[in-house]
C-alpha cells in the first residue's frame, strides 16, 4: 500500500517543481461602464416603476409568498395564496391554521408539504423571537425556516426599500447568457452584478432583470426582436441586432394576467 505524502512534503514538492496554486477564475462583464449605464437606462424608460409579481398584503405575506415560490411560478403561487392570505395574513393566524390547514391551500404548489412545515415554523419563530414583526436584516431573515439569501433579498427590497439584488433563475440566466455579470453560482452572480450595476439603477435592477428574462429573454427562446437592448447585447444566442422601440410599457397588472415563466 502506498504511503500518502504529508501536506508538508506535497507543498515542498510543488515548490521544487515551480507549481503554484490556481486562483479562482475571475469572470468579467462583456460591457463597458457606459454600455451598462445605457442598458439600465433603457430598462428604466421601458419600466419606470417595475414591481414584483407575487401578490401580498404586508411583509409577512411577502415572506410566505417568496418562500413558497421556490421551484414554482409566481402565477401558481398567487393562485394558491389568494385564499390563504384572506384567512391568514399574520403569523398568529397562520400558526392557528396548522400544517394541515396551510397544506389545503398550497397543495397545487410543488414541495407543498415541506413548504407548509416551513410556513408554520417561520410563523412560530416570528412570534417567539421577533414580536410578530418581519426583521429587516438579511442575517435575521435567513434564520427563518425556508428563507434563503434570495428570499431575504427580495423581502428587504420589496418590503423595506433596501437596495439588494436577488438572483433567481431569470437573473442567473440573464447574467450568463448576456455576459453582463457571469458567474458559476447565484452568489457569484449577485456579487458581480453589485459591482457593475450603476448605483442609481440598483434599487429597481432586480425587477428589471427578472421581467426582462420572463417576458423577453426567455429561457427556451429569447425574443430578440422585442428586446430594447438588442444592439448592445453580446449574447452568442442573439438573433437580432435592431433594438425594439424604446417606449414605456403599460402598467403591470399584478394578479390579472398569467405570468410566463
Amino acid at each position: 500500500m502506498a504511503t500518502p505524502k504529508s501536506k508538508s512534503s506535497i507543498s515542498m514538492s510543488q515548490k521544487s517543481n515551480g507549481a503554484t496554486a490556481r486562483k479562482p477564475k475571475r469572470y468579467k462583464s462583456a460591457y463597458s461602464k457606459a454600455e451598462l449605464e445605457e442598458i439600465f437606462r433603457r430598462f428604466s424608460v421601458q419600466r419606470p416603476e417595475p414591481k414584483g409579481e407575487l401578490e401580498h398584503v404586508n411583509p409577512f405575506t411577502l415572506v410566505v409568498a417568496v418562500a413558497l415560490s421556490a421551484q414554482a411560478t409566481d402565477a401558481g403561487v398567487n393562485k394558491a395564496t389568494r385564499g390563504l392570505f384572506k384567512v391568514a395574513d399574520t403569523p398568529e393566524k397562520m400558526l392557528a391554521l396548522g400544517e394541515e390547514g396551510v397544506t389545503r391551500y398550497i397543495k397545487t404548489i410543488g414541495l407543498y408539504r415541506n413548504k407548509a412545515k416551513n410556513v408554520i415554523a417561520l410563523s412560530r419563530m416570528l412570534i417567539d423571537e421577533f414580536g410578530s414583526e418581519v426583521p429587516k436584516t438579511r442575517e435575521e431573515l435567513m434564520r427563518l425556516p425556508g428563507v434563503g439569501r434570495k428570499t431575504a433579498n427580495v423581502v428587504m427590497s420589496m418590503a423595506f426599500g433596501i437596495p439588494t439584488l436577488a438572483v433567481d433563475t431569470h437573473v442567473f440566466r440573464i447574467a450568463n447568457r448576456l455576459l453582463i455579470a457571469p458567474g458559476r453560482t447565484p452568489d457569484e452572480v449577485e456579487e458581480h452584478f453589485l459591482k457593475v450595476i450603476p448605483h442609481q439603477y440598483l434599487y429597481h435592477a432586480h425587477h428589471w432583470l427578472i421581467l426582462h428574462g420572463r417576458y423577453t429573454c426567455k429561457a427556451r427562446k429569447p425574443e430578440c426582436e422585442r428586446c430594447v437592448i438588442a444592439d448592445l447585447c453580446r449574447s452568442p444566442e442573439k438573433t437580432c441586432d435592431v433594438p425594439a422601440p424604446l417606449v414605456e410599457l403599460p402598467p403591470q397588472q399584478i394578479g390579472v394576467a398569467e405570468a410566463v415563466e
